[in-house]
């Protein structure tokens, strides 16, 4: 990649003190990337650089008080362009030997999935399909909460109010997970018998298991449903209960290396530096925690895929829980050189605040998902289009555009930011929205089409036949970006870079439509040019929304 190439060819000529980064300049007079470094050095760089000036940049200069820009030729652009064009959905694709695990979604059994579910899922389906553009070998897996003390509520409530099984739904589960919580309000001691059908069910008590058996198919049958709206798939999908015969082997080794010890009847974890509250390992009563499935997670991760990098996709409120879970890991000397990282994810919030299910205030993301669709037929039913179009292809285009624009909506703003959820920003077809993108590309395919016959062989694409408008090289700034924004984006685990790309593309790419003829342009050097440069758009705003997991339709 030209950054790299820029990055090493300056640290050629620095001393091995100077610290430096090579970034996109904010104004485009500024070059396509600059460094700041002390003016002395920065001259000293230039006039080095200059004397074997690589073959792709056109110049250098220096803008006290010591920014070093670099100009890339045109005709290098030009070549990228062209690249994009042989390569399509490969290009910036890479290769690697490394293996990542990526934790994400991870509802709850017995409660609806619901909006606050959304982010977990959709930032971690767009790392995973990020690394794995990126050549890492991917293991997605879905850790579904089927197991804890919230079983025990469930089975007790539906024990005291004699509940038929055959007639449970999720919603009922919801429901009665609502009131033993206000119930428990005024009635503790309920927590207290929760809490023994719990380890009851832990010590394999026939009843107890197939109260819990219903529940976790009731549940799995709704989140299947949610997940083929969505387009989320996983490798495997394993939940806390899966580990519950593995968290004895833990306990010994925790005890074996002296990291436990018992306070009240229970085994916690008190942190060497004190820096961390501890941690619970087995309660008074001895039922596991959620903190030892976890450990016992990570060893059986360990064992059968040997990752080098592990992400768990959880809500920022889990920052501490996995603080504690990762210092355990390096207490018990599993870590080695394996990067363990917690990507915190912001809240979605209504206007009134949280949602909460305990409160009963729940918004079931199936039914944002279909007022999403209705949203966008409405919308749709108003374009000009979509007097063309059929009733199947238009259920396929509210669809897409419906779940594209919440998809969107949540991967456009960096993960740790809270989200205010708002139908007018999320399915606008103007400004930063999934909509918008959809439509540029739906565009730029349209005037491919009208074309009928697009050029394959480029060698007319010289710039010494033509001349490239200012609006028409901003695009060819950009597009040449792509893998480095892509590398970018799964380094800091920040999807929202490529949203901001993304935008930015089509911005330019629109104000290029308005100002220019393509198809009509005054010759054929520059309609094939112009074709091309549709073409080359339209499969990076592909590319960009594929890694997204947002699809893209060929008309609106």
């Amino acid at each position: 990649m030209i950054r790299t190439k820029i990055e090493n060819l300056i640290r050629k000529f620095v001393s091995k003190e100077t610290s430096f980064s090579v970034v996109y300049p904010s104004r485009k007079e500024y070059g396509d990337y600059s460094v700041f470094l002390p003016l002395k050095e920065a001259k000293i760089v230039q006039e080095k650089i200059e004397r074997e000036r690589p073959h792709f940049l056109e110049k250098t200069e220096i803008v006290p008080p010591g920014f070093l820009n670099f100009y890339l030729k045109k005709d290098f652009l030009i070549k990228t362009l062209k690249k994009i064009l042989k390569e399509k959905e490969r290009f910036g694709s890479q290769r690697s030997k490394n293996t990542v695990l990526i934790d994400y979604s991870s509802p709850n059994i017995a409660k609806s999935f619901g909006i606050g579910h959304l982010r977990s899922t959709i930032i971690g389906q767009a790392l995973y399909n990020i690394y794995k553009f990126l050549g890492w070998r991917c293991i997605g897996i879905n850790h579904l909460g089927d197991w804890g003390t919230q079983f025990g509520k469930l089975i007790y409530q539906i024990k005291r109010k004699k509940i038929s099984l055959k007639s449970l739904t999720i919603d009922k589960m919801e429901k009665l997970y609502v009131q033993f919580h206000k119930e428990a309000k005024e009635n503790p001691e309920i927590e207290e018998k929760a809490r023994w059908w719990f380890k009851k069910l832990e010590q394999g008590d026939k009843e107890a298991k197939k109260i819990w058996r219903v529940c976790k198919k009731a549940s799995l049958k709704e989140f299947d449903r949610i997940y083929r709206l969505l387009g989320v798939k996983f490798d495997y999908i394993l939940g806390e209960s899966f580990y519950k015969d593995k968290t004895k082997e833990v306990v010994e080794e925790l005890k074996k290396k002296k990291i436990v010890h018992q306070s009240q009847g229970a085994l916690i974890v008190e942190f060497p530096d004190k820096q961390l509250p501890p941690a619970m390992i087995l309660k008074s009563d001895g039922s596991t925690t959620y903190f030892v499935r976890d450990l016992a997670a990570i060893k059986y991760r360990l064992k059968r895929w040997n990752p080098d990098l592990f992400i768990y996709e959880v809500g920022a409120d889990q920052t501490l829980y996995f603080k504690q879970l990762f210092r355990v890991v390096e207490l018990l000397k599993w870590k080695g050189k394996k990067r363990f990282v917690h990507i915190a994810h912001g809240l979605i919030r209504s206007k009134e605040g949280k949602f909460s299910t305990r409160e009963g205030k729940t918004i079931h993301l199936e039914e944002v998902l279909e007022e999403a669709i209705r949203r966008a037929r409405k919308i749709i039913e108003k374009s000009e289009t979509s007097k063309n179009l059929s009733e199947r292809e238009k259920i396929k285009i509210c669809k897409v555009v419906g779940i594209g624009g919440i998809k969107y909506q949540d991967l456009s703003s960096y993960h740790t930011k809270d989200i205010i959820f708002d139908w007018n920003k999320i399915l606008t077809l103007k400004g930063n929205s999934g909509p918008y993108l959809q439509y540029t590309y739906a565009r730029s395919r349209s005037v491919l089409k009208k074309a009928k016959t697009i050029r394959k062989n480029f060698k007319t694409l010289s710039l010494c036949n033509f001349e490239i408008k200012p609006e028409e090289m901003e695009i060819l700034r950009t597009i040449y970006k792509f893998p480095e924004v892509v590398e970018d984006a799964g380094y800091n685990f920040s999807p929202n870079l490529i949203c901001e790309f993304a935008f930015k593309l089509a911005q330019r790419y629109n104000l290029f439509y308005e100002l220019y003829p393509i198809i009509e342009a005054e010759n054929s050097k520059i309609r094939d040019f112009r074709l091309a440069l549709s073409a080359a758009v339209s499969q990076i705003l592909k590319n960009s929304l594929s890694l997204l997991g947002i699809e893209v339709l060929e008309k609106m």
